[in-house]
């Protein structure tokens, strides 16, 4: 693998730090999944803190501009691109995204942005701070992008009819699962003991991801229910005060950020997704990967167009109340000694992914096609 040579592509990955959430992961895995005879890659980061930073392959070239807040960091980062001059810059996130498009004016000539729209727009810009504003910001910038990637097509659609992006440069890109690691992770699945049906829930504490409304349900089912939520995030606090509330200390566990998910997921009778709004979550993808069916809400986002290709009641798709009881009430007992059989369809394989990837960095950046 080589790494150094005048003749491949400077690709910039910018990520506002290293947290445990999806897009970050995705972009990681991208980032790891570079062609380097094309392309040499650079990440920024507005802060270099996260349980992801061990994702970092060992020739990254690290820029960590040591400024959480976006406001303070841009000034540094705009530097870092006019002195690096890279020939694509890469973000994930809907605030770095906007911010670069409308730097875009700033930036050395040539320079080309490759932007990756991480959530379904209808559903959480109504949820940002200020929602409006984002909105506008979208449909005013979001067309300057030389190429949007989405991970599926409801978000494709969205950019072009509501936002005015040009057809040609959207690209539909799934998350990158990498099945062979998740499932060599999982080969011991951990299930907690005892009868009853066993859930496992993870994300990020935040009020998305809906774990505040799965107590409150999960209050409502039969004692030898076990729920185990795993992630980091700021209603972590609130979350064990309504577990105390709800009196189901003894049945729900707050496990935090764990690197053992994949056998985690492996030892579950179903992934629970409670989302309030959604991209396409990772966890839903990982669960599959492992053999684990998924339940979930109907607002997380590529939940949908996952369930039509994946294999027969690997996904039930429940709205919001008695519907999503009763599918936890249905789920069937496993208890498996190996992970199951992948349920997740090839198309989402990290090999078939990056390949994609990399073939539309390679057309944006001008390279010539590995020989």
């Amino acid at each position: 693998m080589p790494i150094s040579g005048k003749d491949r592509a400077k690709i910039l990955f910018v990520l506002a730090n290293f947290a445990g959430g999806g897009a970050e992961r995705v972009a990681l895995t991208l980032f790891q999944r570079l062609d380097r005879a094309s392309f040499a890659p650079q990440l920024a980061v507005l802060e270099a803190a996260g349980p992801l930073r061990p994702l970092l392959p060992d020739d990254t070239v690290l820029h960590d501009l040591g400024q959480p807040r976006l406001s303070r960091a841009l000034p540094r980062l705009l530097g870092l691109i006019r002195r690096e001059r890279p020939a694509v810059v890469f973000a994930t996130q809907g605030y770095l995204n906007v911010a670069l498009l409308a730097l875009r004016p700033l930036l050395p000539p040539g320079t080309r942005l490759a932007l990756r729209e991480s959530n379904t727009p209808s559903q959480s810009l109504p949820n940002r701070r200020a929602p409006r504003l984002m909105a506008w910001a979208y449909r005013r910038f979001y067309p300057r992008a030389d190429l949007l990637f989405c991970q599926h097509r409801q978000t494709a659609a969205e950019l072009r009819h509501d936002y005015a992006v040009p057809p040609h440069r959207i690209a539909t890109l799934p998350n990158p699962v990498d099945v062979a690691r998740l499932r060599a992770a999982a080969a011991d699945p951990q299930r907690r003991p005892g009868p009853g049906p066993r859930f496992v829930a993870a994300g990020r504490l935040h009020r998305q991801k809906g774990f505040d409304r799965l107590l409150a349900l999960f209050a409502e089912l039969p004692g030898e229910a076990q729920l185990t939520i795993h992630g980091e995030g700021g209603e972590a606090e609130a979350l064990c005060a309504q577990v105390d509330t709800l009196d189901l200390r003894e049945r729900v566990t707050l496990a935090g950020f764990t690197e053992g998910l994949p056998a985690v997921l492996a030892g579950a009778d179903a992934c629970l997704l409670a989302s309030r709004w959604e991209g396409l979550p990772n966890v839903a993808l990982e669960a599959l990967a492992v053999g684990t069916p998924v339940i979930a809400t109907p607002e997380c986002g590529g939940i949908a167009e996952l369930a039509e290709t994946a294999q027969s009641g690997a996904v039930t798709i429940a709205p919001w109340g008695e519907e999503f009881r009763a599918a936890l009430l249905a789920s069937r007992g496993r208890n498996p000694q190996s992970p199951g059989a992948s349920l997740l369809p090839p198309r989402y394989d990290v090999d078939t992914v990056a390949t994609s990837f990399n073939a539309a960095l390679r057309r944006l950046a001008g390279c010539a096609e590995p020989g």
